[in-house]
């Protein structure tokens, strides 16, 4: 490891839309309750954007905060890396926009869909483009606003998604931090299982699509939490034994935030305590691409990582897709 270039994060930010959708607040539009949410999940509220606010719009907040975090001027940036499922437009791509809306006019636009693993996906290309040398400042964002595909008559998925963006800032270091390894999977035979079916080429958008509500969100809950506990454990202990790790050196694991079930049985596969997982599903809820960078900013801002320490990040989603990294911050 010693002498090749690793990516560093000298940045991190965040942001969230100011609405708040309590559990008490969907018990008026579905059949539901606090009680049975919670149980499930462990999500007590989420944030919700307003009908102005496009994915892009939350992505380009996150992505000032984090630069002006690392001092560095958007016309620095090589490249800008965007993790999203749910673009403002099918093309161009939301980096694109985003490249517009921060003024970073010398840096490459490119976008990830990875469903929920895409924050890790971007970090690992990111880190991979760092490490050949071939950029030197990049930007990696994870951003959703998934409520606008939430379907709120569907009492088992709309309690569930937030939205909400977060963004890291990299640069390369010699020095025996940032990112040690990478690790990424998939199961493209499961894909039925997690997605959304109409606004595509497979099926464009018609008024029977619109009348039969196929350009919301469609999950089939229970084969998604059995799988997502099964590869988020796999990939967690896959990244360790590639660094020579386990899970005493861990410092602080930050999961995808999906369910406090799943997040629960990751830490008990890696023999971690619960004080060393990071956990904000209960504030924000199921925030995709966004749930892994905006924990990341929020404990650093918290003064929760120091120097020195190892991090494990680990993520599961629709495709289906998984993966992790081990950063040493």
């Amino acid at each position: 490891m010693s002498g090749k270039k690793k990516a560093k994060i000298v940045g991190t930010g965040s942001a969230v839309p100011d609405r708040i959708l309590t559990n008490q607040d969907l018990e008026q539009m579905v059949e539901t309750s606090d009680e049975w949410i919670v149980s499930r999940s462990g999500i007590r509220e989420r944030r919700i954007t307003d009908d102005q606010t496009a994915t892009s719009d939350l992505a380009a907040l996150a992505a000032q905060r984090a630069l002006k975090e690392a001092k560095i001027s958007s016309e620095e940036l090589d490249l800008i890396i965007v993790a999203t499922a749910t673009p403002d437009m099918i093309f161009p791509s939301t980096s694109c926009l985003v490249q517009d809306l921060i003024g970073a006019k010398n840096a490459a636009p490119m976008d990830i869909g990875a469903a929920c693993s895409g924050f890790i996906y971007a970090l690992s290309v990111a880190n991979a483009f760092i490490s050949s040398g071939q950029y030197h400042t990049i930007l990696v964002i994870g951003a959703e606003t998934l409520t606008k595909f939430t379907d709120y008559q569907d009492r088992k998925t709309c309690v569930l998604f937030g939205d909400a963006a977060g963004a890291v800032v990299l640069r390369p270091t010699e020095k025996d931090q940032g990112v040690l390894e990478t690790y990424l999977g998939g199961n493209g035979r499961l894909w039925h299982l997690l997605h959304m079916p109409a606004g595509g080429t497979r099926m464009p958008a018609s008024h029977e699509t619109v009348d039969k509500r196929l350009h919301f969100l469609k999950m089939a809950g229970n084969e998604v939490f059995k799988a997502a506990v099964r590869s988020m454990g796999d990939a967690a202990l896959k990244i360790l034994h590639q660094t020579g790790l386990t899970g005493k050196d861990v410092s602080l694991m930050i999961p995808h935030q999906a369910n406090i079930r799943i997040i629960k049985a990751t830490a008990k596969r890696v023999k971690l305590p619960m004080d060393k997982v990071y956990v904000n599903i209960d504030r924000f809820g199921n925030t995709s691409a966004a749930t892994i960078p905006l924990a990341l900013d929020e404990a650093r801002r918290k003064g929760q990582l120091k120097p020195g320490d190892i991090l494990l990040l680990v993520a599961f989603g629709g495709g289906f897709t998984w993966g992790s990294v081990v950063i040493r911050w």
